[in-house]
């Protein structure tokens, strides 16, 4: 009985830890609807004022320098299909639902705060806040 208590507060920490990890205010900015999740159409949501934000010259693209820090020269280059060097808001979008479903191993069509502390939810963040 004792084990089985302790097996369970271990649980209990470590989800409350690896939650710790996510920013509160992404999961709140992001989660309109207060379900504590964030699924596609939310994330889409913070990715499109992403993607203003990171565009300050409205050419309606990013190119490697506005996306220092949110993804490297090879992510642009497999998310750029028309090879132009940038990525329009429809590219930025497909790398936005390739990044959600990897933070989404249970793969139930959200993301909790958990998941979203994850590597996989850190690289989702970067794009969606």
């Amino acid at each position: 009985m004792k084990s089985a208590a302790k097996l369970l507060a271990s649980a209990l920490f470590i989800a409350a830890t690896a939650t710790a990890f996510a920013s509160p205010e992404a999961l709140k900015a992001l989660d309109p609807d207060n379900d504590g999740t964030i699924d596609l159409a939310e994330a889409q949501a913070g990715a499109k004022k992403t993607f203003a934000k990171l565009n300050p010259d409205s050419d309606g693209t990013l190119d490697a320098k506005e996306l220092t820090g949110i993804l490297d020269a090879a992510a642009i280059k497999a998310a750029d299909p028309d090879n132009d060097g940038t990525l329009d808001e429809k590219e930025y979008a497909a790398v936005v639902a390739e990044k959600f479903k990897a933070a989404n191993p249970d793969d139930d069509g959200t993301i909790d705060g958990a998941e979203l502390a994850s590597p996989a939810g850190q690289e989702l963040q970067k794009l969606i806040y």
